[in-house]
C-alpha cells in the first residue's frame, strides 16, 4: 500500500448527532487505525450534554436537570453541548504529522481565532486556561490582554488564570492514544446558554460563556463549521 500523505485529512460535515454514538466511534477509529490510516476531521453538534473529563470533579456540576452527564476520557473538567455549537473533532496521527501535544494545542487555538477573526471578532488566550475568549465590553477589539500568556522564569509557578472582563467562546477536550488524537474544540455560534449556569464551566465558578450571537455576530451554523473546519485544516498541516 503507497504511503499516506502526511497533509491528508478526510474532512466531514456530520451535523448533529448522538453524542455517546459520537464517543464510541471515535474510540473505535483510533484503536483500529494503523500507519495508512488517513487522517479525519468531523464536525458535528450535539442535543444538550454535559460532558465529564477525566479530572472533572462532580461539584462542578451544579444543577444538571433533566441533561444527561456522560463520563468520558478526554482531558479537562465539565462542559457543556447542544444545538448551535460547532464540535470539531480531529483525528489525527500528530507523529506523522511532525508535532507535539503541545504544539497541537496551539494549532487549534489558532484555528479558533482566525475563524472568529473571519468574523470581525478578536479572540484571545488566557495564561493557564486552555480554549478562547473574547472581551465582553468590546469583542472586536485587538488590544492584547494582560492575561495573555507571557514567557516566564524558568521555575517560577504558573498564574492562576484570570477571567475578568472576558467570556468563553471556544473549549479544549482532547485525548492523545498512541500518538493519535480524538476529542477535540467546541465552538459557540448560537446557543441556549443557560445550561452553562448549571455548571461550573471547565471548573471555573462563574466563569462567562458566550458565543457569536450574544456579541453581535449574526451566522449560521453552516457558514461557522465551513469556514473553522478549513482553517483547522490549514493550522493542522504538518
Amino acid at each position: 500500500m503507497s504511503q499516506v500523505a502526511p497533509h491528508a485529512i478526510d474532512a466531514r460535515l456530520l451535523g448533529r448527532v448522538d453524542y455517546a454514538a459520537c464517543n464510541q466511534a471515535m474510540q473505535d477509529f483510533t484503536a483500529h487505525r494503523d500507519e495508512h490510516t488517513v487522517d479525519a476531521l468531523w464536525l458535528c453538534e450535539h442535543a444538550p450534554t454535559f460532558t465529564q473529563g477525566l479530572a472533572g470533579k462532580a461539584e462542578h456540576v451544579l444543577v444538571p436537570g433533566g441533561i444527561p452527564v456522560v463520563a468520558t476520557n478526554r482531558g479537562g473538567q465539565v462542559t457543556y453541548h447542544g444545538p448551535g455549537q460547532v464540535v470539531a473533532y480531529p483525528l489525527l496521527d500528530l507523529q506523522r504529522r511532525g508535532y507535539f501535544v503541545k504544539e497541537y494545542v496551539y494549532r487549534l487555538e489558532e484555528a479558533v481565532i482566525r475563524t472568529l477573526a473571519h468574523f470581525g471578532v478578536t479572540g484571545h488566550r488566557v495564561e493557564g486556561a486552555p480554549g478562547i475568549y473574547v472581551r465582553l465590553d468590546d469583542p472586536f477589539s485587538h488590544a492584547m490582554l494582560a492575561q495573555r500568556p507571557q514567557r516566564r522564569a524558568p521555575g517560577s509557578p504558573a498564574p492562576q488564570p484570570d477571567f475578568t472582563g472576558l467570556g468563553k467562546i471556544a473549549a479544549l477536550g482532547i485525548k492523545v492514544s498512541r500518538h493519535c488524537t480524538y476529542h477535540g474544540v467546541a465552538l459557540n455560534v448560537a446557543m441556549d446558554l443557560e445550561p452553562y449556569h448549571r455548571i461550573n464551566p471547565c471548573g471555573y465558578a462563574g466563569m462567562a460563556t458566550v458565543d457569536l450571537s450574544t456579541i453581535g455576530i449574526q451566522t449560521t451554523w453552516n457558514e461557522v463549521a465551513q469556514v473553522f473546519g478549513s482553517q483547522l485544516i490549514t493550522r493542522l498541516a504538518p
